[in-house]
Parts: C-alpha cells; sequence; structure tokens
C-alpha cells in the first residue's frame, strides 16, 4: 500500500485535502471517486521517518480511547462524515499505533465494510466494550449517542485509573529511597567502619559480619545483583501475562486485607458502569455482561463469569447467580435485584457505579493511611539494621579502651 496525497472538490463544491492509502495511484482516484470527491491534484506522500512506522512499544491506553471517541462524536455531531472524520483524526492522532488503526478503518470504509467489522479487524486496539458499543449505534442509527457514552466511559475509566496511580506514587517513591539509602549504606558506610574495625582488632558480632558479607558481595559483585534484578522483572512479567500468574495475582488482590476493600470497589465500580451503558445502548444482556467482565480486569470475575452466563442462559435471574461469584458487595446484589425487577437494569447500575466511584476514592485514602506508616516501618528497621550492625562493634572498642 501506498499513501497518497490529494486536493479533491466534494459533493458541496469545497476544496478539501487529506491522505489516502492505495495500491496505485489509479485505485487512489477511484476510491475518492467512490466517496463523491473529484480529484484535482494527486501524489505520493513521502514516507518519513522509519520510526513513525514502529509500533513495536507503542500501545492504545484508555486516555487515547477516550480523546478518539469524544473527537469522533464532535465531528459526527457537526455532520462531518466518517471518512473526512477519520482523515483529520488520523492527521492529528499522536499514538502512532491509534494512527495506523485509523487509516486501517478508513481504507476498510471505502471499500464498502461496516466500522464495526472494520473494528473487528483492530482487536489489538479497541477492545470488545468499544466494538460493541459502535456495532450497536450502527445497528440503532444512533452512532453519535452511542460514541457520546463511550467518551463518557473511558473519561470516567481515565480518572479511575489516574486516582490509582497517584495513590501508588508516593510507596513507590518511599521504597526506591529505602533501597537507595541501604545500597549506599552496604556498598560505601559500612567498609569504611568494617576496615577500622579491623586495624583497631575488634571482634566483630554476629550480626556485623552478617551485614559485612551483604556488604562485601555487592560491592564485588554489583553486577550479579543488576543481572539478577533484571531476570526477576522478566520472570515476573511472565508469570504475569500466563493466565496462572493473572489469577494468582488477582486472587491475592482480593483476599490481602490492607488492598482487598479497594480492590473489591475498583471492580465493582468498573463493572457496574460498563454493564450499564452497554444495557442501556440496547447490548444484549450475555454480550453485555461478557464486556463487562472484561472491563473489570480481574481474572476472578472473567472465570466466574463464565459460571454465571452459563446459568443464565438456562434461564436464571442474574442477581443470584452473580452472587456466587463473592466478589461484590451485597448492596450491588442488592440493586441488581431491584432493577431486574423493576425492568430499569441500566438506571439502577448507573447510580451504583456513581456509588463506587466516589466510594474508591474513599477507600484509596484509607489505603494510603495504611501503607504509608508501615512503608516507614519497613524502612526504618532496614536502617536500623545496620546502624546496629556498625554500632555494636564501637561499644566492644570503648569496653576495651575502658
Amino acid at each position: 500500500m501506498q499513501s497518497y496525497k490529494y486536493i479533491c472538490v466534494n459533493a458541496e463544491g469545497k476544496k478539501v485535502s487529506g491522505k489516502i492509502e492505495a495500491t496505485s495511484e489509479t485505485q487512489a482516484i477511484n476510491l475518492l471517486r467512490e466517496s463523491k470527491k473529484f480529484p484535482v491534484s494527486i501524489s505520493e506522500a513521502s514516507e518519513g521517518s522509519i520510526f513513525n512506522e514502529i509500533t513495536f512499544f507503542a500501545k492504545v491506553d484508555t486516555k487515547d480511547l477516550a480523546i478518539f471517541a469524544r473527537q469522533f462524536y464532535t465531528m459526527l455531531n457537526a455532520g462531518i462524515s466518517i471518512i473526512e472524520a477519520f482523515q483529520v483524526l488520523g492527521e492529528q492522532t499522536e499514538n502512532i499505533l491509534l494512527k495506523k488503526a485509523i487509516r486501517d478503518l478508513s481504507e476498510d470504509i471505502q471499500r464498502g465494510n461496516t466500522l464495526t467489522d472494520s473494528m473487528k479487524n483492530n482487536t489489538d486496539v479497541f477492545p470488545g466494550f468499544f466494538i460493541n458499543m459502535i456495532e450497536a449505534g450502527e445497528i440503532s442509527g444512533n452512532l453519535e449517542v452511542i460514541l457520546e457514552r463511550v467518551a463518557d466511559h473511558y473519561e470516567k475509566e481515565k480518572k479511575l485509573k489516574n486516582k490509582i496511580k497517584a495513590s501508588m506514587t508516593y510507596p513507590i517513591i518511599l521504597s526506591v529511597i529505602a533501597i537507595l539509602i541501604v545500597a549506599f549504606l552496604l556498598a560505601f558506610v559500612v567498609p569504611i567502619f568494617v576496615e577500622m574495625f579491623e586495624k583497631a582488632g575488634a571482634e566483630l558480632p554476629a550480626l556485623t559480619r552478617g551485614i559485612v558479607l551483604v556488604s562485601g558481595s555487592i560491592v564485588n559483585y554489583w553486577y550479579v545483583y543488576i543481572g539478577g534484578l533484571f531476570l526477576a522483572y522478566m520472570a515476573k512479567s511472565l508469570f504475569f501475562k500466563s493466565d496462572f500468574g493473572r489469577l494468582a495475582i488477582d486472587k491475592a488482590k482480593l483476599t490481602i486485607p490492607i488492598v482487598k476493600g479497594t480492590t473489591r470497589k475498583i471492580i465493582t465500580a468498573r463493572f457496574t458502569r460498563t454493564l450499564a451503558v452497554l444495557l442501556s445502548s440496547g447490548i444484549p444482556l450475555l454480550n453485555a455482561l461478557d464486556s463487562a467482565a472484561k472491563v473489570a480486569d480481574n481474572k476472578v470475575v472473567e472465570n466466574g463469569m463464565k459460571q454465571v452466563l452459563s446459568r443464565i442462559t438456562k434461564g436464571e435471574a442474574l442477581a443470584p447467580t452473580i452472587v456466587e461469584m463473592g466478589v461484590f458487595p451485597p448492596m450491588v446484589i442488592s440493586m441488581i435485584r431491584v432493577g431486574e425487577e423493576s425492568g430499569a437494569l441500566d438506571n439502577v447500575l448507573l447510580k451504583t457505579a456513581d456509588f463506587y466511584d466516589d466510594e474508591v476514592e474513599t477507600e484509596i485514602q484509607r489505603m494510603m493511611t495504611l501503607i504509608e506508616p508501615i512503608m516507614i516501618v519497613i524502612m526504618a528497621v532496614v536502617v536500623g539494621i545496620i546502624v546496629l550492625a556498625i554500632v555494636l562493634p564501637m561499644f566492644d572498642m570503648f569496653s576495651v579502651i575502658r
């Protein structure tokens, strides 16, 4: 495929410009004419830097999807066609992977494919939730309304993720500082005192000898520690990517006392908000539940939802089946039951999601009040042990002097 720059006159007689992908200049002209654009000039676009096409390290996150959905909605609502909207979005989108996906969508639609089918060819960029919503919008003819809901959803999801990241910033910084302090003491401070003690002929206590061994190994075999840290990081990445590892970590998040309350409320907020948006957009319950479970981003919920879906297909209600997952608070189960009985499940879930969004912020603050003193105590204990290992031989030297 080659990229071509063009200047055309549209059906309204206005000049428009942009880029289009085609195998030849003739095909590019035909594609433009099919979209009711009459070429004035067309030429090959320069390839640009090779780094502009590298997508190996690129990824599309919640922020990118939120901006894309909001801008797409705004342009469609202003009366701009999908093809023209994609041309503008493709030029101004900074994410390389999303830019390439938009270009692919534009090509597929110009060939006559639906937007849903085109997105299904880019599942590495557009998640199932996004695709299901677009499909509902195309079937109902309310694509603009659906895009606005998608944008609202991802903007709220982005805010939630930002709260989680902000809550973890302080503990991470404190951990890094603690590690650097300990490494500095072991690599530079301890050897100075050890040399002094050896010259004085002082007998080193067991604790000091242990610290000396650790200090010596860090000074002499630092490359082994760096290699070990790198291997540990790679092993952690592989473990987290495996189904077994994800399940083990997600189970731990739901059982560790300090984080289990926050984790449950985050899952509840994501699940109820996603399910509410999907149901209000006309997505069938089974498809909505499957997508909502994936958005919850917890393997325990995903596995439990498979059992829920199986029982719902047999005619059982949602509330009694979902309670057996043991993840969602009793209030959520009660709200789902009320929603099913009243026939307003989407509205009830939306109110529940709003409530738990506020609860998540409160729970994060509570978790931080517990984590901060724990981190400080751990740091104080480690540094205290090193200081004690240095001080103990000094007491022996003072006693010998006396």
